[in-house]
């Protein structure tokens, strides 16, 4: 068996071990986290560092008399080990659980049913991975971080639930870099196709020739703008920062507050949505509820939905929607507009096209403003054409504003900006936006 029906098997024993020897009065959720991914970072085209990684990490939470008890610990796929490890945990919890103050918020587990969902990739071999990217970037300073592999998860509790969710997917996160200049791109997917990865670096490499043009120094001000589906993502993430959250909403902190009170209003243009069908992540949360295929959080411009998780739902008595206890987007979709690829630099006219967006953060999160700056391969443009790329630009700018009247047009086409993250373990999810057209987009430095 490979690593992914290993896991499975390993998961299912140990979640039954364990869920098989709770005490009278006593519930647990059990969630598990697994990868083997193969990690090859690049620098100067050369391979700096070839490693492997496998890693399995099990997540208890233990309800007793009113408590509520978190801990995990990793596994090994190897049922007799794995077993004396919940045991050991399983007791850790029971004490943590004596020690603890009653949870006024604790959502009792139940059944939220089964679900299981596995899907194959077609990954390069990994002895492959290496010739794949450099042979085509010869010639240039390509620096970045490629990962592949299956990538699981999954879910049970002791009232009978059961979810299980696996993928193979892989990433390619790269610069190309011409001295201090550089242009940054990512390929992404769950089938590695070379024809699609070439055309992705041939359009970087177009890029970084345009960059050897002289920089032009453009004067603060309100600048014609189109940001590129990578400096769409970017700001979309500030979504992700209790914007969308209902407990954010309740204590004051959500920049979509004035949204919800229809103080302020987004263009009809806009619309953001949850969309599980994108297969980017699971539908189940940590506590195995599964939340809708899609939901309307902005449709219009109009806020429909804010992400409720079962423990707001219980704090303020209100219906929750199966968001995880932080309430964030984990499957966020800006739905395309009527802008074609073709069109843009003659829609954009005389302006700024920003292909990336760094340093985000609120500047007044209650006007949804945010600031951030301009980042790799971003010109200036003239009649339509591109006549330099520019000296760094630092943005200070209301989501009302150019989400709202100032916005444009949006692409009609989409491009998934996966989840890169790596820290601790590689991560589910990402997002799938257009591109922006947007009036007096507005720089401050």
């Amino acid at each position: 068996m490979n690593f992914t029906e290993n896991m499975k098997t390993a998961f299912n024993a140990v979640a039954d071990h364990l869920l098989g020897n709770l005490k009278n009065g006593e519930d647990a959720n059990i969630n598990l986290n697994a990868e083997e991914s193969l990690f090859v970072r690049f620098n100067g085209n050369k391979v700096r560092q070839n490693t492997h990684v496998e890693q399995r990490t099990l997540g208890l939470t233990l309800q007793k008399n009113g408590k509520t008890a978190n801990l995990s610990f990793s596994i090994t796929g190897q049922a007799d080990e794995d077993k004396k490890r919940a045991d050991h945990w399983l007791e850790q919890a029971r004490k943590e659980c004596d020690l603890l103050p009653e949870d006024p918020y604790q959502v009792a587990l139940t059944n939220n049913g089964t679900s299981d969902n596995t899907f194959k990739g077609d990954l390069l071999a990994d002895e492959k991975v290496i010739a794949a990217i450099t042979v085509p970037a010869q010639g240039t300073d390509l620096a970045g971080l490629y990962c592949g592999g299956p990538l699981l998860t999954g879910n049970k509790n002791s009232k009978g639930q059961s979810h299980w969710f696996a993928t193979e997917n892989f990433f390619m996160d790269y610069s190309l870099y011409l001295g201090e200049k550089a242009v940054k791109s990512i390929y992404a997917g769950t089938a590695w196709n070379q024809k699609d990865f070439d055309a992705n670096l041939a359009q970087s490499k177009n890029q970084l020739r345009l960059m050897e043009r002289p920089k032009m120094t453009l004067k603060p001000g309100a600048y014609r703008t189109y940001l590129a589906p990578g400096a769409v993502a970017e700001m979309a993430s500030m979504f992700s920062w209790g914007s969308l959250s209902f407990n954010g909403y309740k204590q004051g902190g959500s920049s979509m507050q004035k949204l919800a009170d229809k103080e302020k209003t987004l263009s009809q243009k806009f619309s953001l949505r949850e969309n599980y069908g994108m297969g980017l992540t699971h539908r189940f949360n940590s506590l195995g509820e599964l939340a809708p295929e899609t939901m309307d959080l902005i449709s219009h411009g109009e806020l429909k939905n804010f992400l409720t998780s079962s423990r707001s739902a219980k704090e303020y008595g209100v219906q929750g929607n199966a968001a995880d206890v932080g309430e964030y987007p984990r499957a966020m979709e800006i739905l395309p507009g009527g802008l074609k690829r073709e069109d843009i630099l003659k829609e954009l006219g005389t302006g700024l096209y920003l292909s990336n967006l760094h340093y985000l953060n609120w500047s007044d999160r209650m006007n949804a403003r945010i600031t951030g700056m301009t980042r790799y391969a971003c010109f200036w443009v003239e009649n339509g054409e591109i006549v330099a790329p520019i000296a760094d630009l630092r943005f200070d700018e209301s989501l009302y504003d150019c989400l709202g009247e100032n916005l444009l047009a949006v692409t009609d086409f989409q491009e998934v900006d996966p989840m890169v993250s790596t820290y601790e373990s590689r991560a589910f999810g990402g997002k799938k936006v257009p591109g922006m057209l947007i009036k007096d987009f507005k720089f401050t430095l």
